[in-house]
């Protein structure tokens, strides 16, 4: 019998625990984080089509294409850097996963994070850790997408 009350004893501590986490926890503005979101995400697409646009002037749409991306990158690896990615991921969330300046950004992050252990222990065997998982889902997404678009004759 004492050990069934042990049990529910301890039940009871559980739940008022979790119930006091869930009450020290700040509440979330949904609909103001995804608006954050979305035009700091806008607003990285924007600038590298701008970017693309006046290259497009000098160059050939497919170069101008290119380079506009190589610049992203750039962008994304320099704010990193100086520290300034992460403080505008702060405020956006989500908004800054666009797909090149996000994955510049992890790369570049775990290149700085592992940058004292050496350049082949730490930097080249860590550098990818983060946004290996990106890459292979990357990958097999697009041979089942390819898979598809076969198999339907698109």
């Amino acid at each position: 019998n004492n050990k069934y009350n042990r049990g529910e004893n301890m039940e009871k501590k559980d739940e008022v625990i979790s119930n006091l986490i869930k009450k020290s926890q700040p509440k979330r503005n949904t609909l103001r984080n995804i608006i954050k979101a979305f035009f700091v995400g806008g607003f990285i697409c924007f600038l590298a089509e701008v970017i693309r646009e006046i290259l497009s002037n000098f160059i050939s749409d497919d170069l101008s294409i290119n380079l506009s991306t190589s610049i992203m990158i750039i962008i994304g690896v320099i704010l990193t850097g100086i520290g300034l990615y992460d403080r505008i991921g702060q405020f956006s969330g989500a908004g800054t996963i666009i797909p090149i300046t996000g994955f510049a950004n992890s790369v570049s992050s775990s290149a700085i994070e592992y940058k004292s252990e050496g350049i082949v222990t730490g930097i080249i065997n860590n550098i990818f850790k983060l946004a290996g998982s990106v890459i292979v889902t990357g990958v097999i997404s697009a041979f089942f997408v390819s898979i598809l678009i076969y198999l339907l004759g698109i």
